[in-house]
């Protein structure tokens, strides 16, 4: 795969949920549409693409609908593993019928597809020791004390809004569905993949594997199978054109071009937030540094453009 022009592109939650007042599956439906269309662009262009997604909204979605089930109609809840499971199924509907329409109203013969994607990780990450990702609801002290005790759930009082579960975040080790991503690009179908990071999953004593209630960074796993599968290009698609330096102050500046050499430095300096910017450089950097030529940080209706150079974040060896 490596003498093909073949590239990764992961899309952020905001080519899926636009704000608070557009959160309906018809509107996530409608917003994946539009990126899709950019997606599209690219395959026009003679690219091999896989696509990945986050899901952490749709993931809160399904957790809140379940906790509320079991208070009101005594249903069970669904376990975290399987919310992953489930988003990757319909959010991966989603953009596989948009690129299919897209196809067929340009007269491409293309197809796309998605693989229900697990994600191996270390059951002795140091993650499963510190559990810092929130999910679900809020509870009061009361019920998160009850939760905690009953389930084994890990709990903290969040700002003063109320008690939330938080779980580990593990780094991905391995994408277990990986040969059959790799035979679906190899046969010209777009792929949709490692949907939220993947379904984070561990092998027993046995070697069986079990799924563990955990949230895999997109990005890191995103970076994990471009490399997997040899990708040329790591395209991050996310809420703005280009990365910036001293973002949200008044020194405020865009970066058109940085090598490895210089995002390192950045970092160190403390250019970019967790949780928001710094794991997309951070997935960059490793997909350069095991041989990635370039990675690209812009938004989703400016991925043309930046293809050819004209905006987004470049980020290149060196």
């Amino acid at each position: 795969m490596s003498t093909r022009r073949l590239a990764v592109v992961a899309i952020g939650g905001n080519s899926l949920i636009k704000d608070k007042w557009h959160q309906t599956v018809q509107d996530q439906y409608r917003a994946a549409g539009e990126t899709c269309h950019y997606i599209a662009d690219m395959v026009e262009q003679g690219w091999e693409v896989a696509v990945t997604h986050g899901n952490g909204p749709q993931v809160g979605f399904i957790l809140r609908r379940s906790e509320i089930a079991a208070k009101v109609a005594g249903m069970h809840e669904v376990p975290l593993d399987s919310c992953g499971a489930d988003t990757q199924g319909a959010i991966g509907y989603h953009l596989q019928q948009h690129l299919q329409n897209e196809f067929r109203r340009r007269g491409m013969n293309k197809l796309a597809a998605t693989v229900v994607t697990q994600v191996l990780v270390d059951r002795n990450d140091p993650a499963f020791q510190r559990p810092t990702k929130p999910i679900g609801g809020f509870m009061d002290e009361a019920e998160a004390r009850e939760r905690a005790n009953k389930e084994g759930w890990t709990v903290v009082e969040d700002a003063g809004r109320g008690w939330r579960r938080v779980v580990p975040s593990p780094l991905p080790q391995q994408i277990l569905e990986l040969d059959a991503v790799r035979a679906l690009l190899g046969a010209g179908i777009v792929t949709i993949a490692v949907g939220g990071g993947g379904i984070p999953v561990i092998r027993d004593e046995e070697g069986n594997l079990r799924g563990v209630a955990a949230v895999i960074d997109k990005d890191y796993a995103s970076s994990l199978l471009a490399r997997s599968i040899g990708a040329e290009l790591f395209l991050i698609s996310t809420a703005v054109e280009k990365v910036y330096l001293d973002f949200n102050t008044p020194r405020q500046r865009a970066i058109d071009v940085m090598t490895v050499a210089e995002a390192r430095r950045y970092i160190e300096e403390g250019h970019f937030a967790e949780g928001s910017m710094l794991p997309k450089v951070e997935a960059a950097l490793w997909f350069l540094e095991a041989g990635g030529l370039r990675a690209i940080v812009t938004s989703p209706e400016n991925i043309a453009r930046a293809l050819s150079g004209e905006t987004g974040t470049h980020i290149l060896p060196g």
